[in-house]
């Protein structure tokens, strides 16, 4: 268990069936550790930008249940196969194709704990024009969507409950765009009231071997934020 809002995880987690294959999925030990300190065993967890399932690999061996919904049938079907492994778990795991967007077959304030990491608008994208995937989004029409997010998580989320989730900042034409924060103010628009901001300090990411090799002007981005963010009121 971390102890601090400052957090790295140089080793990438490769119990179970975690690996770092998917891109942009981020390392099973900020879900562990958010998992453990924000719901207890029994709960219900939801991820509604499920990839390749590492959360919910790890509500799998925490005894949580857990819902994990995306857009991409592919994403899916690797969810679905990194399951699969011995556990003494009673948890129960559903997989639902679906958008964050519209989560209508989740029931108002039945969620304990939201533990989630969306794309960070278009920097990856996870699939080639699929209807409704905001990882094809520039930046704008991406905080439109994730206004949508916000609003449907206030209210499948239990009230005194916590979402938390993790996202980065981007660069454009050598400026910094300030994703993570825009994010985390949507959030506290819709009904949510932020406990901490945790820094992530980042590892193993594709493109910093073809940024050092490139005069550049700026730092290279090393960050990412993980948002605490308490439900308080009714969206």
């Amino acid at each position: 268990m971390e102890k601090t809002t400052i957090w790295s995880f140089p080793d990438r987690g490769e119990w179970a069936t975690h690996s770092g294959k998917y891109r942009g999925n981020w390392s099973p030990y900020v879900p562990r550790n958010l998992l453990l300190k924000y719901s207890k065993e029994g709960d219900w967890v939801l991820d509604q930008f499920v990839g390749s399932g590492t959360s919910l690999v790890e509500a799998k061996l925490l005894n949580r249940n857990a819902i994990g919904v995306d857009i991409n049938t592919n994403a899916l079907l690797l969810s679905e196969n990194n399951l699969k492994f011995e556990s003494d778990s009673k948890s129960r795991i559903v997989l639902k194709e679906g958008t964050a967007e519209n989560l209508d077959f989740i029931k108002d304030n039945s969620i304990d704990m939201i533990c989630t990491h969306p794309p960070y608008a278009d920097i990856i994208k996870y699939s080639s024009g699929i209807l409704g995937d905001i990882s094809l989004l520039k930046y704008d029409d991406f905080l439109a969507s994730m206004n949508k997010v916000a609003s449907e998580a206030n209210r499948v989320l239990k009230k005194n409950r916590i979402c938390a989730f993790m996202i980065g900042d981007i660069r454009e034409h050598g400026y910094v765009r300030p994703l993570g924060m825009d994010a985390m103010q949507i959030f506290i628009d819709n009904g949510f009231k932020l406990k901490e901001i945790i820094i992530k300090e980042q590892h193993n990411c594709r493109s910093t071997a073809y940024w050092e090799r490139k005069k550049r002007s700026f730092y290279l981005l090393a960050h990412e934020y993980i948002f605490v963010l308490e439900k308080i009121s009714e969206r």
